[in-house]
């Protein structure tokens, strides 16, 4: 029997923000459009039921990357596989129907409602998409799903302003539910949030994931957070995917100097435990215009050359499920 394929498949995935230059900046500086490559060459399997965290310092690209994957954003080059379908060729209508089995969780719960409809109105739409059109039906499955995220029948005709950062997020989980899909882009869901509700949030995440089957692309800055709630983690820098392992493999042996970095930012608290904070030097480089050959090398304090500034690196295969584009490992 051959082995089941994953969930979502990225190949080559690349999404490049064009800025144009008006006619008269053209003609005066004869400068070209500015091209941001977000995200430049993503390669990226994830597993049915499982849930990856994709981490790296703000600007690389993660949270573009999660909205490509769900076609928010256009791809620029590459393929995305759900299932073994080319969901980066659908159109329009086949599009829709995609929208049913992968939704999003946005970051700042302040501005992903719309603060003119209440939360029957804004749970309706999602409802109706999914072809629940009986208005008792509809209501009943409202309910259901305020009860399910930990809010109130009577929450049912307030608007956004009248309710919590974590109240909102419920609302914004609740809205994503209602089309009972299977995958779900989790885009910093609690770095808007107090710590105290930040455990809530996460923790019902969990729930709905064993409840439910979900898989879940959890995008955080927070590390703590990341091996708190992943499986397997990602590691992003500067548009292109580092490191990817099992969450323990990698807290306890990371590979990618980037990675060893981001791990010693860590705060320790255990009284008497002391670890080596790596301090990088030099600036982070543009997306605009990335170094050539190893991304970091701008920054590395590991170094394997003049090949390490000349040749990019590939995301291999260092042993154990464990993938790291490094030249010190190839």
């Amino acid at each position: 029997m051959a082995a089941k394929p994953p969930l979502v498949s990225v190949q080559g995935v690349t999404k490049y923000f064009i800025r144009k230059r008006s006619f008269l900046t053209k003609t005066l500086t004869r400068q070209r459009d500015i091209v941001v490559k977000a995200v430049d060459g993503v390669d990226l399997e994830i597993w049915e039921g499982e849930t990856i965290g994709l981490v790296g310092e703000s600007g690389c690209g993660k949270s573009t990357l999660g909205r490509t994957i769900i076609r928010l954003h256009e791809p620029s080059s590459g393929h995305i596989f759900f299932e073994d379908q080319d969901i980066s060729m659908y159109k329009s209508g086949e599009l829709m129907k995609f929208r049913q089995e992968a939704q999003i969780i946005f970051q700042n719960p302040y501005s992903s409602l719309n603060p003119r409809k209440t939360v029957r109105e804004i749970l309706s739409v999602p409802l109706a998409k999914r072809g629940v059109h009986n208005l008792r039906d509809r209501e009943e499955e409202i309910k259901f799903l305020l009860h399910r995220v930990g809010l109130a029948e009577r929450h049912i005709d307030r608007y956004p302003h009248q309710f919590s950062g974590g109240q909102r997020q419920r609302i914004g989980i609740a809205r994503a539910l209602a089309m009972k899909p299977r995958f779900v882009v989790a885009d910093e869901p609690v770095s808007a949030l107090d710590v105290s509700v930040q455990a809530q949030i996460i923790n019902l995440l969990a729930e709905l994931q064993q409840e439910y089957q979900l898989t879940y692309l959890f995008v955080a800055h927070d590390l703590s957070v990341v091996f708190h709630v992943s499986d397997r983690v990602a590691v992003m820098y500067l548009g292109k995917i580092v490191e990817v392992a099992e969450t323990a493999k990698l807290f306890e042996r990371p590979l990618h100097p980037y990675t060893q970095a981001l791990l010693s930012a860590i705060p320790v608290v255990e009284r008497g435990s002391r670890k080596e904070r790596i301090i990088l030097s030099g600036t982070v480089p543009s997306p605009i215009d990335p170094p050539k050959g190893c991304r970091f090398h701008t920054r590395c304090f590991m170094k394997k050359g003049q090949v390490c500034e000349t040749q990019e690196p590939s995301l291999a295969d260092a042993g154990s499920s464990h993938r790291v584009a490094c030249h010190l490992y190839m």
